[in-house]
């Protein structure tokens, strides 16, 4: 079993910035994927960003540029860090470690809340 543990949410002002942090325990199997995705009310669940054990990265339009995902191997820990922060990044942001060789496993964390204020 693997656990998922988010912290770094918060409230924070239009232009400001914020560092997320998730880390990973359990039975963790080299070749994953680690991202984050995240969740406004009354929308779907979009990927935010997402980075290979080798360090390939993947971001959609809406934040490249402004957001940067990177990961300790060692730690097992990921991390997305968030600058010029937006009003419409408001949302529950999600950890996801994702493995598609055997043994396959798709693992959520329980989310963290990100505010942002104009």
């Amino acid at each position: 079993q693997v656990q998922l543990v988010e912290s770094g949410g918060g409230l924070v002002q239009a232009g400001g910035s914020l560092r997320l942090s998730c880390a990973a325990s359990g039975s963790i199997f080299s070749a994953n994927v680690l991202g984050w995705y995240r969740q406004a009310p009354g929308k779907q669940r979009e990927m935010v960003a997402t980075i290979t054990s080798s360090g390939n990265t993947n971001y959609p339009d809406s934040v490249k540029g402004r957001f940067t995902i990177s990961r300790d191997n060692a730690k097992n820990t990921v991390y997305l860090q968030m600058n010029s922060l937006k009003p419409e990044d408001t949302a529950v942001y999600y950890c996801n470690l994702l493995r598609v060789l055997n043994p396959r496993y798709n693992y959520w964390g329980q989310g963290t809340q990100v505010t942002v204020s104009s």
